[in-house]
């Protein structure tokens, strides 16, 4: 295959892990941005996402697609309501101290992941698409007629993977009018801008902690319910989209959900391309080293205040 088709099925990989990675990362930066909590156990709340997926799906089993629609409806919620419990029982008795709050998310890092592994097994699990159809994907080429159109073998892309980049943008729509045009969102922001005079007000400002927490996992799970028919659901498959969603936040601005979805986008399309054409190891020292950049010049990220 010529470069330009090689470059276009590169870009269409890294399109898709933007899309799974600005809804992690949001999850992220929505926790951070109204708690001031870094959840370090924010990959194995993606995992548990992935994990619930197969069991729901496995469970259903008559057509793919009724397993993944009640995944995809039925993983976040349970994801979710699992975080807001851990906030209730952990973080809140610990009164969201920073120091404490990383100490304590590394502990709920290792109680997922272990139960995980005793409940669920050491092998990968797959769970079958709804639809998987392959569309093959044109090419211009300059020929003596002028410029035509052809069909380079090998230049394809499936269904799923369109879909997960249009549900994906569909979600963060949702967030984006969850934040900015409901009460719910206008508690948050006001939470999050001064809590104590939130609090005069009558703001159950524990409850919305316990709310946020949630929300940020189930993000973070409806993220692995789309990817886990891409990759397949296994108890250690946290860590890569803890690091990449700790590189979006930190190069987008922490708290800031734009700068996260563009950081998102950018890592994303960074991660597809070069693991398409080197290696995914290259990938993630690239990003690790645009990380270290936006600290020494840009502490602040794109678009952190």
């Amino acid at each position: 295959m010529e470069f330009g088709p090689h470059l276009l099925l590169a870009t269409l990989e890294g399109a898709v892990t933007a899309a799974i990675l600005a809804l992690t990362a949001i999850g992220l930066s929505i926790v951070f941005g109204v708690m001031r909590v870094v959840n370090v156990a924010h990959g194995e709340f993606f995992m548990l996402g992935a994990v619930f997926a197969w069991s729901i799906a496995s469970f259903f089993g008559a057509h793919p697609a009724v397993g993944f629609v009640a995944a995809l409806l039925l993983a976040p919620l349970i994801v979710g309501a699992l975080a807001a419990g851990a906030d209730r029982l952990i973080l809140q008795r610990i009164d969201y101290n920073p120091e404490r709050t990383i100490v304590a998310t590394i502990g709920l890092l290792y109680i997922i992941q272990q139960a995980t592994l005793m409940s669920f097994g050491p092998d990968a699990r797959p769970v079958q698409p709804p639809f998987n159809s392959v569309i093959a994907l044109p090419w211009l080429e300059k020929a003596e007629a002028g410029w035509e159109l052809y069909w380079p073998w090998g230049l394809s892309v499936t269904s799923y993977k369109l879909f997960i980049i249009v549900a994906a943008a569909a979600v963060l729509s949702g967030v984006w009018l969850l934040m900015t045009r409901t009460r719910f969102g206008l508690v948050m922001r006001a939470t999050q801008q001064d809590r104590e005079m939130a609090q005069a007000f009558g703001v159950p400002v524990d409850r919305v902690f316990a709310y946020v927490f949630g929300l940020g996992a189930g993000l973070a799970a409806v993220g692995a319910v789309l990817v886990v028919p891409v990759q397949q659901a296994h108890y250690l498959m946290g860590h890569d989209p803890l690091l990449l969603s700790f590189v979006v936040v930190i190069i987008g601005g922490l708290g800031s959900l734009p700068g996260t979805v563009i950081a998102a986008v950018l890592i994303g399309m960074t991660d597809g391309i070069i693991s398409v054409f080197f290696s995914p190891t290259l990938a993630k020292i690239i990003a690790t080293l645009a990380v270290g950049m936006v600290l020494v010049f840009r502490p602040r990220g794109l678009m952190g205040k």
